[in-house]
Parts: C-alpha cells; structure tokens; sequence
C-alpha cells in the first residue's frame, strides 16, 4: 500500500486544521455574489451587504464594535500591524514612546517585526521578555522592561503556538497599565481551546482563520478605538485607513461562519481534546518512559497541543518516519520556508539544542479521534528506534 492509500493521522491542527464544511459553504454563497464592496451601484451595494453582515456576526461573537475589526491576510499580517504600525503611531503621539516589549517565546510574527524596528526611522527598540521553565513571563523581566514608561504596546500569546503553554494576561495588563502601555495578544492558537482575554486586559488582539477551520488567507486584527496607528499601507483608505485595499467579502463570511461554530462548540470540544490529549501523553509514556513533556499536566496550558521530547532521537528523521507510516505532525522547532531550525522557544524556557533535538509537536483539532491516537502509537516504537539510530550517528 502506497503512503497516498494508507489511512492517515492528521495531528498537525495547529498548523493548518481542517477546512469547516460551514465555512467552505459560506465562502462559495459569498464568492458568487458580483460586484466590489467599495462600489455604489447595485451589486456593489449586495457585495457591501454580504460584507457587513459578516463583519457585524464577527463583531458580535467577539463582544466588541465592528469598528474594531480590521481584516487581514492571517495572523502573520495582524501580528505586523500590531507591532509596526502601532510602535509607530504611538512614537507620532508620544516621542517618548521608543521601545516595544515582546515574551521571547512569542511567534516570529511578533518577534521578528519587533526585531526590525530598530532599523526603521525611527528606530524603535526591541525588548525582549523573559520567560520561566514553564514558557511563563516572569514578572521581574516585565516589570523591568517597562519601567522607563517608554514601551507603548507589549505583546504575549495567550497560547504559544510550539508549547501549548498559556499566558496570564490579566498579570501583564497589571503591570502594563500604570505605564500607559498598550497589550496585544496573539490569540491565534487560542480560539476555540481556551478562553479568550478581558477586554479590560488587552487592546489588541490577532486572529486567523486557517487555525479555527476558515479558508488560508483571512484573519483579522482586533483594536480598540483609541489605539494609535500609523499609516504604513496607502490607497483607498479602508478600514481605519490602517489596511488600504478591496474587501474581501467571501473570505470574511467564510472565517465568521468559522468562528461561530468554533466558538460555541469551544467548551465541548476543549473537554473532547483534553481527553484526548491525555490518552496520548498515557500512551506516548508506555512506548517511552523516558519521554519528556515540555509542560507537566498540570501546567496552564491548552488541551490542543502536546509537546514532547523523545532523548537521543533526531526530530527530523522521527517526522519523516512518521510521515512514512502515515502519521502528519510537527518539529518542535520553529519551522520557516521549510526550513527546520533551532527553537527559540524551548531555548527561552531553559532547553538546550541538543536536548531539543527529539522534540515532536502533535496538535489535535476538530476533526481529532481516538483512531488517530491509535494510528499514532501504532508508528511511534519503530520509528523512534530509527530516529534514535539516526541520532546516535549525529550526536
């Protein structure tokens, strides 16, 4: 049998999950309707319809005005505008305001464009937050990092997308607010597996849509009214003026179609892969007792993802050996183009490279069953034996 023909794990959710058949519906009614959303005749004005009855769904499941919505691209582009365009209207408002704060476990979304602000002009400055064993900010690096009043807007996940690990943003809104410093959240990896922040607690927030079961190619950034921007796309002036460019009607009735249903099966669902989550850290323990979780059970975390380190095995050659035996999952490491590279994460939360080498990111997802558990452990013993094999050459 062919790996195309052989039955398969898909335990990769955090990554991509599967496409809802509401969404894939809502996204192909929308498509067909003709006519630009910025347009005043008649179809434009259908096409506009289409448009802000989803905007309106999307705003209400949230809690917040659809005046807050900006769509984007994904969380890649919320995540940019987050950082770019709000570190640069906050210095315009305030000179003052040079630096940015950024946990060092964040996604390079958040931590690459904070990065490349120090080269811009103005030049911003990019502090990094540290983080405890647990993938946790530490309250002296936050508090110390904003100290000075300079930062306008720190950023922490509410869920880290490599460990699973949540955040305590009600503890960074505490410290942020005596400094007047603005808090984004990318809670990309959060909908739908925990709840979402207190608007009391954050101002921004990131969402995509490929992660709740929305087509790739939407997500949206959420910001409150009197968040500084800086106009860094120009042309029509849409939305906000922030994000200049035609609406993109169908892509955002298929990612609130998504939404509503991730959001009022969260609950159910949370309980479903919990469940699941702990068969597969029971059984991953009887293939390997040597396994080591990078979060302990009862560390705050999401019940979505389980990261594991294998000693002695070689990441690489584990995924492609589980790939073989039909079993789709992820490297611990960050991966970018297809590149496999060093964790940034596990090195923020005290792990060496070499310890990280056996590190296997499984992520579970709507779709997520027992049988893929079953497939799963069914593939491990062999091949974490090769993949040892491999690691003992290299090591």
């Amino acid at each position: 049998m062919s790996a195309d023909e052989r039955e398969r794990a898909y335990l990769d959710h955090a990554a991509t999950t599967v496409l809802r058949p509401a969404a894939r519906e809502a996204f192909l009614e929308a498509s067909a309707v003709r006519g630009n959303p910025s347009s005043v005749h008649s179809s434009g004005r259908r096409a506009r319809s289409v448009l802000d009855e989803a905007l309106e769904q999307i705003a209400s499941l949230l809690g917040v005005r659809r005046s807050w919505l900006i769509m984007t691209s994904g969380g890649t582009e919320a995540d940019n505008l987050a950082l770019r365009a709000v570190a640069l209207g906050a210095h315009a408002k305030d000179p003052e305001r040079t630096a940015v704060a950024v946990a060092a476990t964040d996604h390079p979304a958040v931590v690459a464009t904070a990065g490349s602000l120090a080269s811009g002009s103005p030049a911003i400055e990019a502090r990094e937050l540290p983080v405890d064993h647990l993938g946790a900010l530490r309250p002296e690096g936050v508090a110390a990092a904003l100290a000075d009043g300079a930062v306008s807007v720190v950023s922490a996940a509410l869920v880290n997308n490599e460990t699973g690990a949540v955040q305590d943003l009600a503890a960074l809104a505490a410290a942020a607010r005596p400094h007047g410093t603005l808090v984004h959240t990318d809670a990309v990896q959060g909908v739908g597996h925990v709840s979402l922040p207190s608007w009391e607690d954050v101002d921004l927030m990131s969402l995509s849509g490929h992660k709740i079961g929305a087509p790739v190619g939407v997500g949206a950034l959420v910001a409150k009214p009197e968040v500084p921007f800086a106009v860094t796309s120009t042309g029509g002036g849409q939305q906000r003026g922030v994000r200049s460019g035609t609406l993109d009607a169908a892509h955002t009735a298929a990612y609130a179609a998504a939404l509503q249903e991730t959001l009022a099966e969260r609950e159910q669902q949370s309980r479903r892969l919990r469940a699941l989550s702990a068969r597969l850290r029971a059984g991953i323990r009887a293939v390997d007792p040597g396994a080591r979780f990078t979060l302990p059970e009862d560390a705050p975390q999401s019940g979505h993802i389980v990261h594991v380190i294998f000693p002695g095995a070689d990441s690489d050659s584990l995924l492609f050996l589980l790939d073989e035996r039909g079993v789709d999952s992820a490297a611990g490491s960050a991966c970018s183009a297809g590149v496999t590279q060093a964790s940034p994460v596990l090195a923020a939360m005290g792990v060496s490279d070499q310890q990280a080498r056996g590190a296997l990111r499984l992520s579970l997802g709507w779709t997520s069953t027992e049988r893929d558990i079953d497939l799963l452990l069914a593939a491990l013993p062999e091949s974490l034996e090769r993949a040892r094999a491999v690691g003992a050459l290299f090591g």
